[in-house]
């Protein structure tokens, strides 16, 4: 892979706000020649010899903006020179009335006087190609966007700030300084000349090894302040899956029913609770099917609890045979050791037991158990709280100055961890400096792929296209 050269700077525009009703709206161009663009469709009121080309940059002006068929709206333009831009290129914004004809009209007027309309992406990938900020700042961007909770904001503010960035930097060059000691060994072969001892050079890269290795170890918690935690409501059916995920939520979201198995397939939703997001999903209730659609739906549950970061296993504690799930919990929970598990002990209103039974659960399941009347909503804010209880630390994950959120980072620092792990190989082995080199290169690469030091075209295409158009 190459570091791709800069796009061809051609005028630009596209709506940077979201499209609807508003009292205001932004329209952006970015681009060689968007100065040209403007004079054609602007004309500052009270100075009609006014021109972009001449003024200064960070300026607002006032006045009209028109297109073939006459005034389009008021508008505030906003002039930035290169390099004193987000995208290092000239910029002018545009900010109109929010109203949706007005502004189709307005970026209409801008493709008609000379821009073509933006990419998903463009201005930040432009940002990127012309050295503003790497690939992982400009992925932060898109994080910032669309985080749900203060955790997730922060640690994509972090990584906007470039934190990450210069850790991975100063890894590079170690990198970079062992991987140069090593070639030149082989410009000096016939000498048998050693520029740095294997002993020296066997250490720095077990230093370098065990620092990656921490950021790859960051990613469970690191994707969890981004994508949700992972929570399973799960249980026999009947149990009072649907009333606790309504419960959850505040609304009716799934059908409540008496009759057992009416959730056939699960349901998703978010719900954020002291600054963490979890991402519910209520199962079909586990037992042996009866038929095909109940066996696919049960199926996907056991899918669904492999996955979970944490699973909410209810127990229906009114019913006589409740006490015959306790070990099949137990199993339950032996088999997903990587999850954390909350028992809802359900019904208690409806229940003859009382607290001696839910201390007789702690102690044959081993993990916590919160009694609850999910109809009635009583235990919910004690479940609430052993829940943020479960994910406790998240909220202050954002502190830390490098964390690893992205499964693309933590695929690429994988395969380095991989690439140093065989270069001891070699080094402990005596083996050729050549050998050493190209794995100190291989990892190089992929700590590189992170910050767009060396990446295709193909994977920035990917990235960018996640971006909203106008952004």
């Amino acid at each position: 892979m190459t570091t791709p050269s800069a796009m061809p700077e051609f005028p630009i525009a596209a709506i940077a706000t979201p499209v609807g009703v508003g009292a205001l709206a932004i329209v952006r161009m970015s681009g060689n020649g968007v100065f040209e663009v403007a004079d054609r469709v602007f004309q500052k009121k009270g100075k009609p010899d006014f021109s972009f080309r001449d003024a200064e940059g960070f300026s607002a002006h006032f006045g009209i903006l028109s297109d073939s068929r006459g005034m389009v709206d008021e508008v505030i333009a906003l002039l930035f020179r290169a390099p004193s831009s987000f995208t290092m290129e000239d910029m002018v914004e545009f900010t109109c009335h929010g109203g949706p004809v007005v502004v189709r009209h307005l970026l209409q007027a801008l493709l008609e006087g000379g821009c073509r309309l933006a990419e998903p992406g463009e201005f930040t990938r432009r940002a990127f190609l012309n050295g503003r900020i790497d690939l992982l700042q400009a992925e932060a961007i898109g994080e910032m966007i669309h985080a749900r909770t203060e955790s997730a904001f922060r640690t994509a503010v972090t990584q906007m700030q470039g934190n990450l960035s210069r850790h991975l930097q100063e890894m590079r060059t170690g990198l970079l300084q062992s991987c140069a000691f090593l070639e030149l060994e082989l410009d000096f072969s016939e000498e048998g000349e050693e520029f740095q001892s294997r002993e020296a050079l066997r250490l720095e890269v077990q230093r370098l090894q065990s620092e990656i290795s921490c950021l790859v170890d960051s990613y469970r918690e690191g994707h969890l302040l981004t994508e949700g935690v992972a929570t399973v409501i799960a249980g026999r059916p009947n149990a009072g899956k649907s009333t606790l995920l309504n419960a959850l939520l505040g609304h009716e979201r799934a059908i409540v029913s008496h009759m057992p198995g009416t959730t056939r397939d699960y349901i998703e939703e978010c719900f954020i609770h002291e600054k963490t997001m979890f991402r519910l999903t209520d199962t079909a209730g586990l037992r042996a099917a009866s038929e095909e659609v109940e066996h696919e739906g049960i199926r996907r549950s056991y899918s669904k609890i492999s996955e979970a970061d944490l699973i909410l296993y209810m127990l229906d504690i009114s019913a006589v045979s409740f006490t015959d799930e306790v070990a099949s919990t137990r199993e339950l929970r032996k088999r997903h050791p990587d999850a954390r598990m909350i028992v809802v002990a359900n019904k208690t209103d409806l229940a003859a037991s009382g607290v001696g039974t839910i201390e007789q659960l702690k102690l044959e399941i081993g993990c916590a158990v919160v009694p609850m009347a999910a109809a009635k909503g009583e235990g919910l804010e004690e479940l609430k709280s052993t829940m943020a209880t479960m994910g406790e630390g998240l909220n202050k994950l954002h502190e830390a100055s490098v964390l690893i959120t992205s499964l693309r980072h933590y695929e690429a620092l994988r395969n380095a961890v991989d690439s140093l792990q065989n270069a001891l190989q070699l080094i402990d082995s005596a083996q050729p400096p050549e050998l050493i080199a190209f794995e100190l290169r291989a990892a190089l690469d992929y700590v590189g792929e992170i910050t767009g030091k060396v990446v295709s075209e193909e994977l920035l295409n990917t990235i960018f296209a996640q971006f909203c158009i106008g952004k």
